[in-house]
C-alpha cells in the first residue's frame, strides 16, 4: 500500500510540475534569450498587439513582447529568434494586409438604407381600383 500511495505522490508531482520546454509562441524575454538563437525586435503600434499575436501563432514564431514606457506615448517591442525571420516576414505581409483591409473604406451601411428609402418613397403607387382582378368566369 505504501508503495502504491508513493508512485500515486510521484505521479502528482510530474503532472504539476512545470514543463521545462523551448517554448513555442508568446513567451518572455528572458525565456526567448536562455535558448541560445539570436534575438532581434522590431516595433509595433499599440492599436495592432493583439492581431499581431494571432498571426505570430499561426505560422508559429516564438516571440516576446515588451512594452517600452521611456516615450511618449509608449511603443511595444517585439523580440523574436533570428532563426524565425522567413516566417516573421511572411506573418508580417499576412498582418499588413489585415490591417490594410480593416483600413479600407467600407460604404455606409445607414447611408445605403437612406438612399433605398428615398427610391421606395419616389415610386409613384397606382391606388386605382379593379373590380376584376380576382374573378374568373
Amino acid at each position: 500500500m505504501k508503495l502504491f500511495l508513493s508512485e500515486e505522490k510521484n505521479l502528482k508531482k510530474q503532472i504539476t510540475a512545470p514543463k521545462n520546454m523551448s517554448g513555442k509562441g508568446k513567451q518572455t524575454v528572458k525565456q526567448l534569450t536562455r535558448q541560445g538563437a539570436g534575438v532581434s525586435n522590431i516595433e509595433i503600434t499599440d492599436k495592432n498587439i493583439k492581431s499581431f499575436e494571432s498571426v505570430a501563432r499561426k505560422y508559429g514564431v516564438d516571440f516576446a513582447v515588451k512594452k517600452d514606457v521611456s516615450e511618449d506615448p509608449p511603443k511595444w517591442l517585439v523580440f523574436f529568434k533570428g532563426r524565425d525571420a522567413d516566417a516573421l516576414t511572411a506573418a508580417f505581409k499576412e498582418f499588413s494586409a489585415k490591417q490594410l483591409a480593416k483600413t479600407a473604406e467600407k460604404p455606409s451601411i445607414i447611408a445605403s438604407m437612406r438612399d433605398l428609402l428615398e427610391k421606395v418613397k419616389s415610386q409613384v403607387i397606382d391606388k386605382t381600383k379593379n373590380k376584376d382582378r380576382g374573378r374568373d368566369l
